[in-house]
């Protein structure tokens, strides 16, 4: 299993948590918020940038970690989301072919987003990954257009590592200073051409693999069966990377399987909308990661705690559980001011920190 994750000079130990920085920002909070919270790193959407601020900009300020006043570890995702987000979801937004992904915005302007041209905004970007692009196989496909996707998600995957292979040798960048490239498994519920997949990207030969497409079986629940073939065939010096994959437990479940990377926008989405996560523990010292319910979730706009002098969490040491009541943020939605969405996105985020803190402990547990 890959213990570390290179970001220039820097080796970050695994698992890594990176949140959405969709647009170049964490909403409600700015870069020294988060570098407060000893965050590693941050995944921005390529597509999303592309369109705005655009090439020209990300490029005067020589890639988006200058632009944000990002000091640590950044990475990019392939705007390949955004073709089931988007192109399958609202047929009018576009259409994709085997060139790439014709996309229309609502102003009326179409964009041919190619997998070429995906490689060549996220090397401008600057990132320490880079995602390829693939096609999302929806997750009522049959087999027959399971397998269409997983056949273009390959050719796709190709072009992007010749794309790749040029940017870097015209850097004359060597293989330690360049990104690292990870191609996306698609297939959706289907376990053969999820193995199809995995093994042809492999052939291709990319840095690590990503567990793509919904991560969710018919009956709502994590597909984990999914994400055991995507392990046990990948290459066991491929980084593994759980694309979108958030909630606790199932990170939890994923790591033991041998993913170390995961982003999600949860923890801040869930913080907008008054959902808090707590360890179900006296301490951080005395978090069980490994115990059934070892969280459990916190809505701070219940009435019960209108005048509650607690923190919010006895096992946690961020800003809110430092400094405020649950009285006090309780006011603070109540108001609708701006600061009980960053102070609950503050708190989240280090219920994250911390899962990435208690998993490295568990490493020498778990290896594929």
């Amino acid at each position: 299993m890959v213990k570390y994750f290179k970001s220039g000079a820097e080796r970050l130990p695994l698992p890594i948590f990176f949140p959405d920085a969709t647009r170049g920002i964490v909403k409600t909070l700015d870069s020294k918020d988060l570098e407060n919270l000893n965050l590693p790193g941050l995944l921005v959407n390529t597509y999303h940038l592309y369109l705005n601020p655009g090439e020209k900009t990300i490029k005067k300020f020589d890639g988006v970690r200058n632009f944000m006043n990002w000091k640590n570890a950044i990475i990019s995702d392939s705007g390949g989301f955004q073709v089931m987000s988007i192109v399958k979801k609202y047929p009018k937004m576009g259409r994709i072919t085997d060139k790439g992904v014709l996309f229309k915005t609502a102003e009326g302007i179409s964009t041919l987003f190619t997998p070429e041209l995906s490689i060549k905004f996220q090397m401008a970007l600057d990132t320490d990954l880079l995602v390829v692009l693939d096609e999302f196989t929806h997750p009522n496909a049959s087999h027959q257009e399971a397998k269409e996707s997983v056949d273009r998600t390959i050719a796709w995957a190709l072009r992007s590592k010749n794309e790749f292979k040029k940017n870097y040798a015209e850097k004359r960048l060597s293989k330690v200073e360049r990104p690292y490239l990870i191609a996306v498994v698609q297939g959706g519920k289907y376990l053969d051409l999820r193995i199809e997949c995995t093994k042809k990207l492999s052939e291709i030969g990319f840095d690590g693999l990503g567990y793509g497409g919904s991560t969710l079986t018919e009956l709502g629940k994590f597909d984990y069966e999914v994400a055991k073939v995507i392990a046990e065939n990948s290459p066991k010096d491929y980084l593994l990377y759980g694309l979108g994959v958030g909630k606790p437990d199932d990170i939890v479940g994923c790591y033991k399987l041998g993913f170390q990377i995961f982003d999600c926008v949860l923890p801040t989405r869930d913080a907008r909308h008054k959902r808090l996560y707590i360890y179900n523990s006296s301490s951080i010292d005395k978090i069980d990661v490994n115990s059934e319910n070892f969280y459990s979730y916190y809505h701070p706009g219940k009435e019960k705690y209108k005048n509650d002098p607690k923190p919010i969490s006895n096992a946690c040491d961020c800003l809110l559980c430092q400094r405020y009541s649950r009285a006090y943020l309780y006011h603070l939605f109540k108001i609708k001011d701006i600061s009980a969405f960053r102070l609950a996105s503050i708190h989240n985020l280090r219920f994250y920190t911390i899962l990435m803190e208690k998993l490295r402990k568990e490493t020498s547990k778990f290896s594929r």
